[in-house]
């Protein structure tokens, strides 16, 4: 039997993705002590933006004709507004693994939006998975004292990377044809966004690591490896991938970091990723 069969191959892509998707958190977290969210986003996407024109030195890399707003629109949405909500909720409070958790909600939304009807093992799954949601909120918002707007730009996250990943899976093209105009159109939100915030930058070797890792690895090689799967796969089955983030952060955020999360919101993790095997269970 070859390891290299299409199942292994994408058992191996899945996981890898998992590993790294989860990893942005803890980094984001890093980054932020050295710059301003909208400041680190700039860099990160010009540093993104360098290496997909060197990886497209030989190809085209820019959209075809006549898809060009919907893939701008698309970028804006799930790359431009996702990651500025994203790194505005971890900069007013929120810990990497309890907006990782957050996010987690992403394939109950799919659900919802994509399919009318439900069964009562995926009925259930979707209600346990929104109390547990429920539960992790309410208890990091109670004991770890996270402001509102933190939660407010949490919840502003998941809904641009729900509604993202929707018009993402009809753009039929190559991602990396794709990718290099939504990073251009994030910039220039970036540009808009920046002078509403305060803007700092220290200009350290500890700002290295966590730039090359979220503008190399997670804005080139998640990111493609994502849009190759969202391209690919079942939309549903894919976003489901976003339940095991959570873990994955929880357990880097403990590692490293030393967030642990309170009793009651792991017990809301749980019912989440309960939820989701009865989302999933087979009839």
């Amino acid at each position: 039997m070859s390891f290299l069969n299409p199942a292994w191959s994408a058992h191996a892509a899945m996981g890898l993705f998992v590993l790294l998707w989860g990893s942005a958190a803890l980094f984001t977290r890093w980054g932020l002590d050295y710059a301003s969210p909208t400041v680190l986003l700039l860099l990160r996407f010009s540093l993104a933006m360098g290496a997909l024109l060197l990886l497209g030195l030989r190809r085209p890399i820019w959209p075809a004709k006549g898809t060009r707003l919907q893939v701008a629109s698309t970028g804006l949405l799930l790359v431009g507004g996702y990651s500025i909500c994203y790194f505005q909720s971890m900069a007013h409070g929120i810990t990497p693994g309890l907006l990782a958790t957050l996010l987690g909600t992403q394939p109950v939304l799919t659900l919802l939006l994509t399919e009318r009807r439900f069964s009562v093992w995926r009925l259930s799954g979707l209600l346990l998975s929104m109390a547990g949601l429920a539960l992790v909120v309410w208890q990091g918002a109670s004991v770890v004292n996270i402001s509102t707007l933190g939660l407010i730009y949490g919840l502003g996250a998941l809904a641009c990377i729900t509604f993202g990943s929707l018009k993402q899976k009809r753009i039929q093209q190559a991602p990396d044809a794709v990718l290099p105009l939504q990073y251009v159109m994030t910039l220039l939100l970036c540009v808009v966004v920046l002078p509403f915030e305060t803007q700092t930058l220290h200009l350290d070797w500890g700002l290295l690591i966590p730039l090359l890792w979220l503008g190399l690895v997670i804005s080139v090689a998640a990111q493609l490896l994502l849009y190759r799967m969202i391209r690919s796969g079942n939309l549903v089955n894919i976003t489901s991938l976003f339940y095991l983030v959570p873990v994955v952060t929880v357990i880097m955020d403990y590692v490293f970091l030393g967030n642990a999360l309170p009793a009651l919101a792991l017990v809301g993790m749980v019912a989440i990723l309960a939820g989701l095997a009865l989302v999933f269970r087979k009839a």
